[in-house]
């Protein structure tokens, strides 16, 4: 179950990546005042397709937690600081 579980989270990773070169694509047709119905169709219809491999994912126990906006600002993204040496 695991595996079906991580090929679905590979699945949504490969379908967000396409939705995004998408998106701008239809960004460059608004701009050139071109018609992005079809590619705005296709983008629907990944998001129909995103929305099923979730609720398959989380079906099958896979929830993932989305963090709050304060508890991501909580989280310490800060690099570890350099260790000072003394001089001789």
């Amino acid at each position: 179950m695991d595996n079906r579980i991580n090929n679905i989270r590979r699945e949504i990773r490969d379908l967000r990546v396409r939705m995004l070169e998408l998106e701008g694509s239809v960004r460059q047709q608004v701009n050139r005042d071109l018609d992005c119905t079809e590619s705005s169709l296709r983008l629907m219809g990944m998001r129909r397709e995103m929305v099923s491999l979730i609720r398959e994912r989380d079906a099958l126990g896979g929830r993932e937690s989305c963090p709050s906006v304060t508890e991501r600002l909580l989280e310490n993204y800060r690099p570890v600081g350099k260790v000072l040496r003394k001089r001789r």
